[in-house]
């Protein structure tokens, strides 16, 4: 090979060995390490879809008439005009306020009310979607267009618990609307558009992105809240939250703030939800849910170890109504569900969203976790009543030895239900199981809020009816090995299992 042949094959090896040696550097050699993610630019302007999207959202602006509480009670009378609190001006309006009440004697004529937020169009023919908030308790209901044209709007139904309502206005052409899109799609730090009418200045627009999902603002039972720091304010309750599509991924219905104003924190229904919520309205006047018929509680690390899960997740059955669809599906006291029609139930209250939006009359598979394996258990999803109520008939009572009984590493004191323990502590005719007479300072039986009159049903998932059989339960679950004792307690708030270290007791007859 000629020279410059080999000093050309000697510089291309040496470049290639540069080359590797660059790229190894470059990534630090660190496990579990994420590279820098290249963001995508924020759009040069919104106006486009601003211009495409403004005229499906509407300003609603309702009116109920109120009349004076007759009552000499102080603060009855008109709302005082909002001031910073502490305000000197606070306390001056509210002393008027009251003396201008005492002295009409509660007798001032009727009032009107009026109260203003937003909301979107989603048919053509006039539908339209807004916060249930907003025209709660409305004697008249006002449409707005986005052209300024007022329409007189009927209620077709609405949903208390998930906030929502669905109206009817009816235009004399065809409205421009907006389409609801998939909540689900839409990631954290995903930009959005929230489109109402804060402070009822008219058609306004901010943007901002997603901040987080899944919210629970404790609002109800299926909070699934979309977090936004576009920025929301009062008006703003019912109008639409938008993709970069043009597509409606939430109903704007909260904020967090001390001051009132927007601090960057709002809320919005997800449109997945909506969407299932505002087509029932319009078919039935009102939502028709899926209902399982259980009560639950949150599963901790000491309930999953007392059963014998591995982690910590799933529904804890607290109770199971009669009848229902769990009572016949033979769901019992104890089981955890685990997943239900094949999605997983990581925590307590994703179960109640999940069963709500199943259908009625649906046969679903359903996972618990139930002495110490995985059954599954067919259920028929039947539909939630508007008034759950329970009829329980009274069973006479046994005769019950008097004896008490000390478990004093648990910190209880435990005796029959008698007639006497039931007077004492108006314990139901009908209740079954253990009662407490005393709980011990500083036990774990008192750090888990157990207290004198609370009654013990089931431990480790076994009814109980005698002290003794609580005693022998705890033996047992000592004997296994396990660090604690789960039992089924009913007390003023409920059914509710309550897990307790066990490391020895002595038992004392009292």
């Amino acid at each position: 090979m000629p020279p410059a042949d080999r000093r050309s094959k000697t510089l291309r090896s040496a470049r290639t060995i540069a080359f590797a040696l660059a790229a190894a550097l470059a990534v630090p050699a660190v496990v579990g390490y994420v590279p820098p993610a290249q963001a995508r630019p924020a759009p040069d302007s919104f106006a486009d879809l601003a211009a495409r999207l403004l005229p499906g959202v509407v300003n609603i602006s309702s009116s109920q008439t109120v009349t004076a509480d007759k009552g000499d009670h102080p603060g009855a009378g008109p709302d005082v005009p909002l001031f910073p609190p502490g305000s000197p001006f606070e306390q001056f309006f509210k002393d008027f306020m009251e003396r201008q009440h005492r002295q009409g004697h509660g007798d001032s004529p009727p009032r009107k009310m009026q109260s203003l937020g937003s909301g979107f169009i989603i048919d053509a023919s006039g539908i339209v979607v807004t916060n249930n908030h907003v025209i709660d308790g409305a004697d008249e209901i006002t449409v707005t267009l986005h052209d300024g044209t007022t329409l007189k709007a009927t209620l077709i139904g609405r949903d208390q618990r998930t906030d929502m309502a669905v109206l009817k206005v009816t235009p004399e052409k065809p409205l421009p609307f907006v389409e609801f899109g998939d909540s689900d799609a839409s990631r954290v730090g995903d930009w959005v558009l929230a489109i109402g009418n804060p402070f009822g200045l008219g058609g306004t627009v901010t943007a901002g992105i997603v901040s987080a999902r899944g919210r629970d603002i404790q609002q109800g039972p299926y909070d699934n809240f979309i977090q936004t720091d576009a920025p929301i304010n009062k008006g703003n309750s019912g109008g639409p939250l938008f993709n970069m599509d043009g597509q409606v991924i939430g109903i704007n219905t909260a904020i967090y703030s001390p001051s009132g104003g927007s601090i960057g924190i709002g809320f919005s229904i997800p449109a997945n939800l909506a969407k299932t919520v505002v087509a029932q309205l319009r078919e039935f006047g009102h939502a028709k849910r899926g209902w399982l018929g259980v009560k639950i509680q949150q599963v901790t690390p000491d309930i999953a170890e007392s059963l014998g899960l591995k982690d910590p997740s799933g529904a804890l059955v607290a109770g199971v109504e009669s009848p229902g669809p769990a009572d016949k599906a033979k769901i019992k006291n104890g089981d955890i569900i685990l997943k239900f029609n094949g999605q997983d139930v990581k925590e307590m209250k994703t179960l109640p969203r999940i069963v709500a939006e199943t259908d009625i009359n649906k046969e679903v598979p359903v996972t618990v976790w139930r002495d110490g394996k995985e059954v599954v258990v067919p259920v028929t999803v039947g539909e939630l009543p508007e008034e759950q109520q329970a009829a329980a008939t009274p069973a006479p009572d046994k005769p019950e030895p008097s004896k008490t009984l000390e478990l004093s590493a648990l910190g209880l004191t435990l005796a029959p239900i008698t007639s006497e323990e039931r007077d004492k502590f108006s314990i139901a005719a009908d209740q079954k199981g253990v009662v407490i007479t005393d709980v011990g300072q500083g036990t774990p039986a008192a750090d888990r809020g157990l207290k004198a009159g609370d009654v013990i049903v089931e431990v480790q998932q076994e009814e109980v009816t005698t002290p003794n059989d609580v005693q022998d339960r705890v033996e047992k679950v000592k004997k296994s090995g396990k660090s604690s004792v789960l039992m089924l307690v009913q007390s003023g708030d409920g059914l509710r299992w309550v897990p307790l270290a066990v490391t020895g007791d002595k038992r004392a007859p009292g």
